[in-house]
Formats: C-alpha cells, structure tokens, sequence
C-alpha cells in the first residue's frame, strides 16, 4: 500500500507482540529507511531502539541465496523433491506421527495457515509446535480453563484508561518499550499509579509508585493473597460473578496458601492489595516472568481469578492482559500453530470441532489429539520417535531449554529439513537440507498483536537470489507430496480469504476468532487491507470481550480456578546454590540473527553478562569485570560478571541473546532445565538452579577489525560496528606467541605490525596497518584490560599511528559507551552535558541531546547517570 505522493510502503516491525506500524522507503540499491506509521494504532509513529534501526539490518551479508542438500548448493526442484520424497516415505514407514514441525512467530499468518493445514490435515497428525510454546503458552492454557477459549479480552487503550497497571513478569520497559510509553503518557496525563511485581529491579521499575521484589516464582501465592483481601474487604462483585462457576473452592484453595513465601512484608503486601482493592480501574500486565514457568498455567489463572472475582475484565481501563513476545506468536495462536489447538480457536479434543475443520478442508485424514509440544519433539527427536523434522525460522539449538541435549537431538535425527534466511545459525548447520527464506520486507502477509490487531507486513526489497516466501515453500512440499488441489495457492490473500472463511465456520460453531467479514477480500482489497481488530464478522467488529459476562465454557460461564503454590521445580542446594532467571535486554532480539546487524544496537550491551549481587560476589571472590563460569547438570557457561543490587542475593540472570556465532560459552539455555508446566507444556526459564564460580583467566583480551574476527579462546563475543568488529576474549592458558596469537586471531600471516609485548608480565598489545591506516588490533593482559573501548571500535580503516595507547587524542572526544541507541548518544557526552550546561532533569538531558525522546528506553540510565552527577557534585 502507497500513500498518495510518496513511495513509502506501510508494513508492520518484526520484533515484539506490540505489533508497531512501519513506513519503509526502499532507495533502489537494498537499502531501506524506517520510520514509525503515525496512524498505526499500536503505535502512532512511535518506535524503540530495534525499530528505529531496522533499516540497519536488511543488507545480504550472511544470506542464504540459495536450497542446500548436505552442504551443497541445490536448485528447488532437487532440495523439494527430497524434502517431499523423505517425509512421504517416512510417513508410509512409520506412520504420521514419526514426522515434526517445528515453526515460529517470526512466521506470517499465511504460512502458519498452510504449515498446520499441511500438518494436521493432510499429515494427519498433530506434531506441529512453534516457539511461541516457550513464551505464552501458559497464557493460552490459562485463558481457555479461565474463559473456554484463548481470548485476549482487553485492548491497547485500556492501558491509557486504567487508573492502576500492574506489571507482573514484565519488564516492559525493556522488552516493549512503546507500549510502556503510553502507559507513562498516562501517568503523566492523569495519574495513573504502576506497580511492578518482580524478583529483579528493573528499568520498567524507574518512577513506579510500588515495586515488589517477591521471591522468584511466588507469584501465584501474591494473587491467592489477594483474593482472599478482597473478599476479606467485601470487594467482589456478585452480580458478576453469578457469571462464574468455581469461586468458592478458588477461595478456598488461596485461604489454604496465603502469601507467607513471597518474601514481601506485611506492610507491602497490604499496601498493594489496598491499592488493588480501592482502585476501580486495574489492568493486570503479565508476560514471560509469570508464562516460563512449571505453574505458568496457575500463575495466569490466580491473576484471572481476581479480575472475575471483582467484575473488572471487559470494560474500559480493566482486565488482564497478556503480552506477547514475538511479532505473530497471537497470529499463531489464532491459526492453530500450537501443537494443541485447530485453526480459528477450535480445540483439537472436541470430536465436532475436528470434524468441521476435516470437512472444510476436504482432507485424508485428521490428527484426532493433541501432538508432541516443543520439549518433548525434540525429545522425540533424540529417542528416535521423530525421524522427520522441519524447522522453519527458529533456532532451537540455542533456545530450548538444555540447549546442548536438543543440538544433539537435532543432530541425530534420520532428515532435518531448516528454512531460514541464513545458514549461520546454531541450528541450520545440523541441517541435511537448507532452503532459503524471504526474510522480513521482502515477503507479504499478515500478523496479529497482542490486542487482537491484525496488521498487513509489506514487501519494499525483492528477495534476494531464489529464496522464496514459506507459505509458498509449504505449499509447494504439499503439491509435491500429492496433494496438488489443497495446496494449490497463487498468492497470500487466497491464502487469506480460506482462513477468514474456516472462521466463520468456528464463529458458528460458537468460537471467539471469527474473521469471516475479510472472506470475500480481492487481491487489490488484501493488498490494501488496514489494521483492523479482530472480531470481524456480520455480527461483530472489534472490541472487548466479557464485560457482558457471556463466555465460551458450554454453559457461557467463565470458571475460576482453585490454585495452590507451587515452587519451581529446581531447588537450591549445596552444589547449586543459585536460582538462575533468564530473559532480554534493551537492544538485542532472540537470538540476534537480525539485531546483531546493527553497529548501534551492538553498542549498548556488546557481550553476555551475569547480574550477580554484592554480597554473592565478595563471598565469591568476584570483582567488577571479571569473569564468571557457571555450571549445572545441563551444561556451562562463561559469562562477564555485572554486579548489582538489582538482583537479590543468591539470584543470578543472564540474558538469552548469544549463540554459537556471537558467545559460544554464553548460550545460557544450556543451562536451563527442561522442566514444564504439566498443563501448558511451557518450560520453566526462569528458576534453574546453578553453580557461580570466578572464571580464573590466564589472560584477557580486547580485538578490533576492520575484518571479522574468528576467535577461537575459551572465552569470546564479538559484535559488528561502524568500522568493522570488536571482541573481547580471555583464556585459561596464556599464548606462547602473542604475535602469532594475533595473526591468527585475524588472518593476517603476512601484515606489518607493531608490538608492545612484556612476556614476563603477559602483557601484549599488537595493532597492524596498512601504511597509517589500522586494520586490527589486540589489547591483552593478565587482568581485564582497562580500555577506552567504544572509541578504539570505531578506529579500523582509519589513519591511526596512535592505535596502541588504548586512548583517544586530546583532539577527538570519545563518546563513551553508548546509551542512547535512538540518537547514538554516549556515556561521556551526557556526562558533559550534566556538567557544561548544569542539566538538572531527564527532560532537560532529552532537550540537550535528543537521548531517550524516541522510544524512552533508555530514561531509566539517564536518570541513574543523572542521580550519579548530583551526587559527585555534592560530595565536592
């Protein structure tokens, strides 16, 4: 779609479930400019630091041009005649249930569509998962016991309306920051109170009204507490409940397990549940630190009893309201992408729901119950059960919990089928058979949000050498297979117009999700479609859900849940002491197959790092820099230590980010434990136990290149920037030869070099030039080394005699690391600011500077480095 007099296309960001609208200008050579879509309602024009610099990350470096059969390069004829030839005969060997997908929400809608209906359909069995399992899952099974099917019953605006939001597991500041905007746009405009429930200090804790620092998975025991205030306050709503079944046994069970083990005070429980209670208007926000866990399930439902229990669920300013991670984990849930659910919301358990679907679809055959969810396909990958696998757009090798057992799955299954945009993943070099992926702006289809709003994603570049769109790679394995008819597509909104109209058949058969008003859509019309919220049928348009007390139980009754706490299934002990949490950090995306691109996302955070408190660190012998080994029954990892009181003690976390092409040593779900909740099958990432140890490096090192750098120390991440990369590196065993350590480190056998080398203190800095020009450089010590590191990254390919003294001349400022990724502004140059124009405020540092007036998430640092200013000058 083209708006009148210019050239850019409106489509929707890859990234997070908040689902922002983009406006792309391609420029002709593949490049491509990004900027927010002001009238997108998701986000209206706003963008976080990953939007912002999406036009960053779309050049070929890396790309899978073209198919690959065991390593070498194909055409699609050869590699789709295997794919199709393999699970065919598998399937006649063994039967449907010896063959798996496994997808993602980076996927579109349309390809989900065709990947559950190739699946369970014409497979006839339901081994079909994405993983989205491992991010809200709990939420969908919360949802369909709470209200009969996975409905989502509030909106965006809600968060505006509301005169309390709580953030339960969520650091939304962080992982959705827009969405935290415009809950700050109403705090600012009229008052809104925030609570955030969290084991860690967070960014989104910054200007709270209350943060509760509970212990690490009692979330569950925290709302049972409520529950029981609020009928100790006669605060329920008994109108609405005669709408709800179960109310006295979920009263009894909370009476049962009151909140005695979260670790909160009298004093901040009962402030918190005055504050709940005697505000009329609560959105209750939850995401990953309330979904990935072994009560996931539970956790949901005791936060959904409390919103059934007082009536506020439905209706402006009120409900709970889950957060998705991925751009179309929602779409995926809607298409049946889970390995337990139909298409359209129908459940794959009901005899009539699979018979309609079987009838619609006009298939040979049916999966009749519920297949292998993400853990236990890739367990059966491992035994041998699965002997078949496609994985489309996801890295599992890296993020499944025991990371290391699901490589070796992965490795030892009979054929393994990888779709993706790129070759250089942990998982695509198990593959047997590699196909090249349109990646994001290149491909057509849709996606939905985390409020039900369904969004267009546009082409504005061509796919580059022969890859293709999955939808049409699915379809064409299916045609290939035998089953030319049902999978003979033309184009997405064909793709499209079947699902809307499958809806209307869930719609009659009393389901939630019904889309059928799209049904009859032309090309140009889909080409053209604008977001629109879900329902859209000749009976509805949008909205909210329940506030009228009618839900999709049999009986219209939602039901409430009697839940006990339960604690994580890993324990602390002598030989692991600490309680592992896992999660994101500002500026990186999953596994950064894209974010990892862009110099200035690089930037802020550029190698894995664990959150250690004080007191654990002394204990440990731990100083600031070091480095840290941890290590458990799954797997190790080496990781920086960062120090802080934001975690408690004998708490630990580390981000999910790096893999085997960023931080071999720091793929930290090898550490988490396959543990799941029995209801929804989702693992617990948050709450493994672990062993902390100082890592005791023989040396220490920092690399720069204008090349890529290909470490091999027991201790490495590395990250683009301008110039080129950096690294940094350590190791148990000091170099005989630091000179041949450096070249190799580079691939430089033959350049000229210049050498600052103390063997007797191994100490060593080594940089070599083309003429004045820098083309790499190493800095190494026995401790870490002390470096002025953002501005040595930016030296490779320059005129820089000086590279070896580690600090910038007198005549070239260095910015500092950075904080500011919107506006690529420094640590060094807020400093200055604060000191040169006496800046007294966040604002005011915005005004001067422009850092945290885009997507805000980096208000929060500036208010600490503000907070340190004042400080230092007081002191003085």
């Amino acid at each position: 779609m083209k708006d009148q007099g210019v050239s850019e296309i409106c489509s929707t960001c890859p990234y997070c479930g908040v689902g922002c609208g983009v406006r792309l200008l391609a420029d002709g050579q593949g490049g491509l400019t990004v900027r927010g879509d002001p009238e997108h309602p998701a986000n209206f024009g706003k963008l976080c630091s990953k939007g912002s610099a999406l036009g960053e990350t779309v050049g070929l470096e890396g790309r899978l041009l073209s198919p690959r059969v065991h390593g070498r390069e194909a055409n699609w004829d050869e590699a789709l005649d295997l794919v199709a030839q393999r699970f065919r005969e598998t399937i006649e060997q063994h039967g449907p249930e010896s063959v798996g997908f496994y997808v993602s929400g980076q996927l579109l809608t349309e390809d989900y569509y065709v990947a559950n209906k190739l699946m369970k359909g014409y497979v006839g069995a339901a081994n079909i998962d994405t993983n989205s399992r491992l991010c809200m899952a709990s939420s969908v099974a919360g949802h369909r016991r709470a209200f009969g099917t996975d409905t989502v019953p509030g909106t965006y605006e809600d968060l505006e309306e509301a005169d309390l939001i709580v953030l339960v597991g969520s650091n939304l500041a962080w992982c959705h920051p827009v969405l935290y905007q415009r809950i700050l746009a109403a705090r600012k405009a009229r008052g809104t109170k925030l609570v955030v429930i969290d084991p860690r200090r967070t960014a989104s804790c910054d200007g709270a009204d209350m943060h509760l620092a509970l212990k690490a998975g009692t979330d569950a025991a925290l709302f049972n507490g409520l529950l029981c205030a609020i009928h100790e306050a006669g605060a329920l709503d008994k109108e609405f409940l005669a709408t709800v079944q179960g109310f006295n046994e979920a009263l009894i069970a909370a009476s049962s397990d009151r909140d005695t083990v979260t670790g909160l005070s009298e004093a901040q429980l009962a402030a918190f549940y005055k504050l709940w209670i005697g505000t009329g208007k609560v959105v209750t926000v939850y995401s990953q630190g309330v979904n990935q866990s072994t009560s996931g399930s539970d956790k949901v439902n005791a936060i959904l009893n409390c919103h059934l229990a007082t009536g506020r669920i439905g209706t402006p300013g009120c409900g709970p309201f889950s957060i998705t991670g991925q751009p179309n984990a929602m779409g995926g849930r809607e298409v049946g992408g889970l390995a337990n659910m139909l298409a359209c919301h129908l459940d794959i358990e009901n005899a009539d729901h699979r018979a309609a679907v079987h009838e619609f679809w006009d298939s040979p055959r049916m999966a009749d119950a519920p297949g292998l969810k993400a853990v236990d396909l890739f367990r059966a990958a491992g035994d041998g059960r699965i002997k078949a696998l496609w994985i489309i757009h996801t890295n599992p090798a890296v993020t499944m919990p025991d990371a290391d057992a699901v490589t070796k799955a992965i490795a030892d299954c009979d054929f393994v089928v990888v779709s993706d945009i790129t070759a250089a993943t942990d998982t695509a070099r198990l593959a047997h058979v590699l196909l090249p992926a349109s990646a994001w702006a290149e491909k057509e289809g849709t996606v939905t949000n985390s409020d039900r709003t369904i969004s267009r994603q546009r082409a504005a570049l061509p796919a580059p050498g022969v890859a293709r769109p999955d939808w049409e790679i699915l379809a064409e394995v299916g045609r290939r297979m035998g089953w030319r008819e049902a999978f003979d597509y033309a184009c997405p909104a064909e793709i499209f117009r079947e699902y809307a109209a499958l809806s209307g058949l869930a719609g009659t058969l009393g389901r939630d999700f019904d889309i059928s008003a799209k049904a009859e859509l032309s090309d140009s019309a889909y080409m053209a479609m604008a977001p629109f919220r879900w329902p859209a049928s000749a009976t509805r348009n949008g909205g909210r859900f329940f506030a009228d007390g009618r839900f999709y139980h049999p009986d219209g009754k939602a039901r409430m849940l009697p839940i006990r706490y339960r604690p994580p299934a890993s324990e602390p002990c002598t030989e692991f002491p600490f309680r592992l949490n896992t999660g994101r950090i500002r500026d990186q995306w999953h596994t950064m197959t894209r974010t990892a691109r862009s110099p200035r996302l690089a930037a802020h955070l550029a190698e894995p790092f664990l959150e250690i408190h004080p007191e654990d660190a002394r204990r440990l012998g731990i100083a600031p820099a070091d480095l840290v080994r941890l290590e458990n029954p799954q797997g190790k990892a080496i990781l920086r230590a960062r120090i802080t009181d934001a975690v408690a003690p004998g708490d630990v976390f580390a981000p999910m980010h790096w893999t085997g092409e960023t931080a071999p040593s720091a793929r930290i779900d090898a550490l988490v434990a396959a543990n799941t909740d029995p209801v929804s099958g989702q693992p617990e990432s948050k709450a493994s136990t672990t062993a902390v140890a100082r890592f005791d490096a023989a040396w220490y090192g920092y690399a720069v290149s204008a090349t890529e750098i290909t470490p091999t120390a027991d201790y490495w991440a590395r990250a683009c920037t301008r110039a080129g990369w950096r690294a940094e590196l350590a190791a148990a065993a000091q170099p005989e030869d630091w000179e041949a350590e450096a070249r190799a480190l580079f691939g430089l056998p033959d350049a000229p070099c210049q050498t600052v080398i103390d063997a007797r203190r191994g100490v060593a800095r080594i940089a070599f030039h083309d003429g004045d020009r820098l083309i790499a450089a190493l800095f190494a010590g026995p401790e870490p080394v002390a470096l002025k590191r953002d501005f040595l990254a930016t030296l490779p390919g320059t005129e820089a005699p000086d590279a070896l003294t580690g600090q910038p001349p007198a005549d070239r400022p260095d910015p500092g690391p950075l904080v500011c990724s919107c506006f690529n502004v420094g640590l060094n140059t807020i400093v200055a600011a604060i000191e040169t124009q006496g800046l007294l405020s966040v604002e005011q540092i915005g005004a001067a500077l422009e850092a945290g007036t885009n997507c805000g998430s980096c208000r929060p640092e500036l208010a600490s480095i503000l907070a340190a200013a004042q400080a230092k000058v007081a002191a003085e």
